[in-house]
């Protein structure tokens, strides 16, 4: 069976069991401030776990993909180097939610990989957990009771805590698993080991292949394990792992998924995989990472120097390291091998399909770029090693070492791995010092760790209630209780957030921030400062506790910033339909930020928005503002109801079978956000400007409202200042082009002036030179800018053989030091004019530096020159 064929077979055998398939959720989460990525297949679904929603549909199936490459599931540094761990992988999962538990799961498992898909049950062991004293959980004797129905007894293996109870994070949902492993070595090795004792011991050939959580518990902060409300099943099933064992392969990479994209790999680069382990890691890396990349790209997530965008990136550079270091590709590469992908790939996840022009041409100029890098970064490299050579030469016993900060600066803004620096770093003679560069690597890990760690308690209830009610589209004040809160600490910060049993407050979602207002009781007011949701909550964040917290609050949202964002949101939407009109309908939202302040809109176009295009575009969009047009929007409408009216869809987003439907005129767009009642609530738009943010992504920032009344206003004012200054000429626009011709003609005639005052500077400098020491020295103090001093010591230099010249400037306030020394001079004595200045800047309260020819220094205390300049010739004249 290929790839396709065997994730076919799985959806359909759950379809048959009464399972709703679903689509995959992005890859690259939005909503969850406890989860980067979708790293399991349960992710979409813990609201159910938590029990903050109820499952429409009891029983689920689907493949999710899934990314474990930051956090506590963190495997890029495996990826390649075996053959079985992967950045992204598919997980092929069925879902019970209060429905069926232990008995069915274990019995459909066995019935799919028995029945269906013929794998030898001799092959085959299972793991129950064998229960935990210290959480008081007794061995799971139910599961050993229903697997002894399929499977021998000293087939069914008892399993620790470790390998054998499932638990989403340090707290959540959790509960006891039972795991299907598989022997997959040759009867010889199965005659010679029972594969029994190669179980959980990390055996490549004995391996997990499935695994099925029972979800019965939640973890609360402080260890302890309650019961949840209902007990659910949650499976999951690592797709390229089952294609390894049903096609015979010892690695998952010598599937038929992975064997297309290193075929094509092997034709570009012209080496063979199967000859060299280097070789094999560089072409198993690449496989793996660009699946990684590419759905990353196409569920929104562009490569970036923050947050989910830096791991994108890395994850591509380690790629291209690869291709660059091993199979000497020095030119862009993964872009082409995004099209094997969609070959592949694109008949199960169709948004590879439609978003294939963007994801290569945003790769192409990540490599491009990448590339500079490493280019960049051999010149650094190279200029360490030639210090280090050079001080070896004035001093035998300098180490001949890398200094640890230096490989990690290398490593971490250049990009280079540490064996391509330990690599070149030996062909040059050199060792590098590694314990210096882990501990410059931990301190980063520890950095990014405290930037982003959150601690909070546990929830403390005060009022049994199951839904939170959002009411902000109807209402900004309101009556509300407090249902339960917690405290929070970050950054050193601690703060309380706090649940309602209704709220008018907007929490931060699809590009909108989250509302800020305050509560208020009789007795005390408590301001919200922001508003975000976790797990379908919608959560409050506030500085401080109410005293009474079973107090009745009156909750006030922010009406004046809820207005404006509103204007944004709203103006956002008009933009999107604008901009499809007048740049075609290859455009789509690739990303938002809407607040009070502006709005921000990120699409994909392929080239620069004109200024024509772009007031065009203005134009169509204050049109509809000024024509009023009230908002049409429709609540729980079917998806298939939201598709006939022709609503905009965004990649990477995951909608639910009832959605949102906001429409002005011709503007139809799915959106959860707030928005104006009518477009003439927006007043205006202005565009202040327009970029691009990656390869084939645009951004435009705009102003509404307040901001861009202000804007204008602005603007008029200053027109009227610069008619005042001109004398309010009849053409303001010729008046300033006339004033900057004058000007540009005035400046190139004080550049001659300049000249003619250096040309006759240098003749007096050149009278005073004298012989010293045997050689010609020279030491001045001009009024002249650095600039000018410059070129006046290089026409010395190519004039005076010998010449020693010590020059200071006074520009204004400013203070310069120069030191031009003749080649064959420096070389004789041993001088470095960079040396000398450095040390001589501390007395004109500056620094400076350069190469042993020629140096400057800057400083903004001209008093000190003549001190300087004596520091300078006690070194030479001495």
């Amino acid at each position: 069976m290929n790839i396709n064929d065997i994730r076919a077979t799985f959806l359909e055998f759950f379809r048959n069991k009464e399972h709703k398939i679903v689509e995959s959720a992005p890859m690259v989460i939005k909503n969850d401030p406890t989860l980067m990525f979708t790293n399991a297949g349960m992710n979409q679904f813990k609201d159910y776990f938590l029990g903050y929603n109820e499952a429409k549909d009891k029983r689920i199936a689907n493949t999710q993909k899934c990314l474990r490459v930051s956090g506590k599931h963190n495997d890029l540094e495996e990826v390649g180097v075996d053959t079985y761990h992967h950045t992204m992988f598919e997980m092929l999962g069925n879902w019970s939610f209060g429905n069926y538990f232990k008995e069915e799961a274990i019995a459909w498992a066995w019935e799919l990989l028995v029945d269906v898909y013929k794998l030898d049950k001799n092959r085959l062991y299972v793991t129950v957990f064998e229960g935990d004293e210290k959480d008081g959980v007794a061995i799971d004797q139910e599961s050993i009771n229903i697997w002894m129905k399929y499977i021998a007894e000293d087939r069914i293996i008892k399993a620790s805590k470790k390998d054998n109870f499932w638990e989403m994070g340090d707290t959540g949902p959790c509960g006891p698993c039972s795991e299907i492993h598989v022997d997959i070595r040759n009867d010889d090795e199965r005659a010679k080991v029972d594969g029994k004792s190669l179980v959980n011991a990390d055996h490549p050939q004995v391996i997990e292949i499935w695994n099925l959580v029972f979800m019965q518990f939640n973890r609360k902060a402080n260890g302890d394990l309650e019961e949840l409300p209902a007990k659910h099943v949650d499976t999951g099933m690592g797709l390229e792992r089952l294609a390894m064992v049903l096609q015979g392969k010892q690695s998952n990479y010598d599937t038929d998924l992975f064997q297309h994209l290193i075929n094509h790999l092997e034709k570009l680069s012209g080496a063979a995989y199967g000859k060299t382990e280097e070789t094999n890691i560089a072409l198993r890396v690449i496989a793996d990472h660009i699946r990684a990349i590419s759905f990353s790209i196409a569920d929104g997530q562009l490569p970036s120097n923050t947050g989910a965008g830096y791991v994108i990136r890395r994850i591509l550079r380690r790629a291209v390291r690869y291709g660059y270091q091993t199979l000497n590709l020095k030119e862009p590469f993964l872009c082409d091998l995004v099209n094997s992908l969609v070959e592949i790939m694109g008949e199960a996840f169709p948004e590879l399909k439609s978003q294939k022009e963007l994801i290569e041409k945003v790769i192409r100029e990540e490599e491009v770029s990448f590339f500079r890098t490493l280019e960049t970064g051999l010149v650094r490299l190279n200029g360490l090693i030639n210090t280090i050579h050079q001080r070896q030469l004035e001093n035998s016993k300098v180490d001949a070492f890398l200094q640890g900060s230096d490989v990690f600066e290398l490593y971490d803004t250049f990009g280079f791995p540490l064996d391509l620096t330990a690599l070149i770093a030996r062909e040059n003679g050199l060792e590098i010092d590694n314990e210096g560069f882990q501990i410059e690597l931990t301190k980063q890990k520890e950095r990014s760790r405290a930037a982003t760690a959150m601690e909070s308690d546990d929830w403390v209830v005060l009022v049994a209630d199951d839904v939170e009610e959002f009411v902000g589209y109807d209402i900004l004040d309101t009556d509300v209780i407090i249902t339960k809160y917690r405290k929070v600490k970050q950054k050193n910060k601690e703060f309380f957030q706090l649940v309602f049993n209704i709220t008018p407050f907007y929490a931060e979602g699809g590009g909108q921030v989250g509302d800020k207002g305050y509560i208020e009781s009789d007795t005390e007011k408590v301001q919200i400062f922001d508003t975000k949701k976790e797990n379908n909550l919608i959560i409050h964040y506030a500085n401080k506790l109410p005293d009474n917290l079973m107090a009745k609050f009156k909750a006030h949202v922010d009406h004046h910033k809820r207005r404006l964002t509103e204007a944004n949101h709203s103006a956002t939407h008009l933009l999107h339909h604008a901009l499809r009109e007048v740049l075609g309908t290859h455009v789509e939202q690739k990303g938002s930020l809407v607040n009070d302040e502006y709005l921000r809109f990120d699409f994909s176009h392929f080239s620069k928005v004109t200024d024509e295009e772009l007031e065009l575009i203005e134009d169509k969009v204050n049109a509809v503002i000024n024509e009023n047009v009230a908002l049409n929007e429709r609540r729980s409408v079917p998806m298939s109801v939201a598709e006939e009216l022709g609503a905009m869809m965004l990649f990477g987003e995951k909608y639910g079978e009832v959605v949102r439907v906001i429409q002005f005129g011709n503007s139809v767009e799915l959106c959860g956000g707030c928005h104006v009642n009518s477009t003439g609530e927006i007043r205006a738009i202005k565009i202040v400007s327009e970029g691009s943010v990656a390869a084939g992504i645009r951004r435009i920032e705009a102003i509404t409202a307040d901001k861009a009344n202000e804007y204008f206003k602005e603007r008029a004012h200053q027109y009227n200042e610069i008619a005042d200054l001109l004398k309010k000429p009849q053409d303001l626009v010729a008046a300033v082009q006339e004033l900057m011709d004058k000007n540009v003609k005035l400046s190139k005639e004080i550049e001659q002036l300049k000249k003619g005052q250096a040309q006759q500077l240098k003749s007096e400098l050149k009278s005073k030179i004298q012989d010293r020491s045997g050689m010609n020295y020279l030491s001045a103090i001009v009024d002249l800018d650095g600039g000018s001093i410059k070129d006046i010591c290089f026409q010395l230099k190519g004039e005076v053989d010998n010449l020693f010249a010590v020059i200071g400037g006074k520009d204004d306030d400013k203070a310069t030091l120069s030191i031009v020394i003749s080649d064959d001079l420096a070389k004789s004595k041993d001088w470095h004019a960079g040396n000398m200045v450095r040390d001589a800047a501390k007395f004109i309260q500056g620094g400076g530096g350069g190469q042993p020819f020629f140096a400057t220094a800057g400083g903004k205390d001209a008093s000190g020159l003549a001190n300087a300049i004596k520091a300078v010739e006690d070194i030479v004249l001495n």
